[in-house]
């Protein structure tokens, strides 16, 4: 296997692992991963041919192959449940629970500006809060099913 292919597959499967944790919405978009596992893997063969270090080399594809995927809205509902719901399901209901909770909280996320360091900002804590009382109200009208 050329070393470009395995760079290629390398990416994919780091970018894959990411977005199957993080970004569910996405880890079935299967021309995203390819394009910016592609985009990562050619950056990288580029930098490392001008005769960057690994290290730089390896700084360069990941700012593209992880580009605007700092800031989870699947992370963001499942710490709100693990915080706030924990004790009414147990621990292997969490994640699954966060994935049915997914598309309730979407117009909750859309009233903000969702940016990479969105988390460290002091709109998150009121983010939180709507995500924790819709949730809240999702499970007093449905159960937990």
């Amino acid at each position: 296997m050329d070393t470009q292919q395995k760079d290629l597959s390398y990416f994919k499967l780091r970018l894959q692992e990411l977005l199957s944790t993080s970004f569910p919405e996405k880890a079935h978009d299967h021309k995203f991963i390819d394009q910016r596992s592609s985009w990562a893997a050619n950056a990288y063969q580029g930098a490392f041919s001008s005769g960057n270090a690994i290290e730089q080399c390896n700084e360069i594809a990941n700012y593209i192959l992880f580009e605007n995927l700092h800031f989870s809205k699947f992370d963001t509902i499942f710490q709100v449940i693990c915080n706030e719901f924990d004790t009414i399901m147990a621990d292997e209901e969490l994640r699954p629970f966060a994935l049915k909770m997914f598309p309730v909280s979407e117009p909750v996320f859309d009233q903000y500006e969702l940016t990479n360091d969105f988390a460290y900002n002091t709109e998150y804590d009121l983010l939180y809060t709507e995500l924790t009382g819709t949730i809240a109200i999702w499970i007093e009208e449905n159960g937990l099913q």
